[in-house]
């Protein structure tokens, strides 16, 4: 461990020699004169970010883009992004148009959200192997849960054991207890 006394001697060294070099420094701007006239013509670089323009509201796109300019480099973007859930909703209602209901229902329910509300309303989506309808789609979708879309309840449901019951009662017993002695209350259970 170095000593305290010589860690404060070379800062304090260091501080002297930086203020009598600003001081210097000071004393001597008043003395010396400089006459000069500066002109600049240059601007500095900018990147312009491109404009990009997506005017047909039928091809379910939305355009975006940046730039960003530093003293020496400069780079602008712009890209489109597919709405894949407005896509799903044109082509849905193309098919429904021609005819062909349950292709449109199907093509919705590729969805998550739309598959579990369908679910839990009692009006399964078609089953996508042999595009049964009814209780014999949804056996169908039970018998094949690799098929359901990703993120639906189904395939995130759990049994809740007793055990972990009461590991949230203890865990929120805990919190509890540690936010009344963090103010100064003491609980006792």
């Amino acid at each position: 461990m170095r000593n305290p006394l010589i860690i404060g001697t070379v800062l304090a060294t260091i501080i002297i020699f930086f203020l009598n070099s600003m001081m210097n420094s000071a004393l001597g701007a008043d003395t010396n004169t400089v006459s000069s006239t500066v002109v600049t013509n240059n601007t500095p670089p900018t990147a312009s970010a491109p404009s990009v323009v997506v005017n047909n509201s039928d091809i379910c796109k939305t355009a975006t883009s940046g730039a960003v300019q530093t003293q020496i480099f400069g780079i602008a973007t712009g890209v489109t992004i597919t709405d894949e859930n407005c896509e799903r909703i044109k082509l849905s209602r193309s098919l429904y148009g021609m005819g062909m209901k349950v292709a449109a229902v199907s093509i919705l329910c590729q969805d998550v959200r739309v598959f579990d509300s369908m679910w839990s309303a009692g009006t399964f989506c078609p089953s996508p192997i042999s595009s049964k309808i009814g209780i014999e789609a949804k056996q169908e979708w039970l018998d094949n849960k690799h098929l359901i879309p990703e993120g639906s309840f189904l395939l995130d449901q759990k049994q809740i054991t007793i055990e972990d019951k009461k590991a949230n009662d203890e865990l929120t017993k805990f919190i509890f207890m540690a936010m009344a002695m963090y103010i100064g209350i003491p609980i006792f259970f």
